[in-house]
């Protein structure tokens, strides 16, 4: 089982920026699907930005769409999320996650099987 370590999480006033990092323990390469979710107090885990690391295809929640870029770096097995533009609503903890199982939609929580434990992401309006 892989070990994802996020990194990068903090506090930020809105319109500020963030890049969050996931260390993987083996290559990404290996799983069909990796992904930022995201969970704020009193609601469910969602789905923020997914990719299919063998072809680099990505998928956005809507909300974060023109903001967030997820990437892939295949050297240094590691994930990113860059966060641009960042609003109060933001605020919550951020988890990457990644699965074996293809599904043409990736944002789904449910199909990822490995997690991270999260880092904060607090958004100061």
């Amino acid at each position: 089982q892989v070990q994802l370590v996020e990194s990068g999480g903090g506090s930020v006033q809105a319109g500020g920026s963030l890049r969050l990092s996931c260390a993987a323990s083996g290559l990404i390469r290996s799983y069909y699907h990796m992904g930022w979710f995201r969970q704020a107090p009193g609601k469910e885990r969602e789905g923020v930005a997914c990719i299919w690391t063998g072809g680099g295809i990505t998928q956005y929640v809507d909300s974060v769409k023109g903001r967030f870029t997820i990437s892939q770096d295949n050297a240094n097995n590691t994930l990113f999320l860059q966060m641009n533009s960042l609003k109060a609503e933001d605020t919550a903890i951020y988890y990457c996650a990644a699965t074996s199982r293809f599904e043409p939609e990736c944002l789904a929580p449910t199909i990822y099987g490995a997690w991270g434990q999260g880092t904060q992401v607090t958004v100061d309006s």
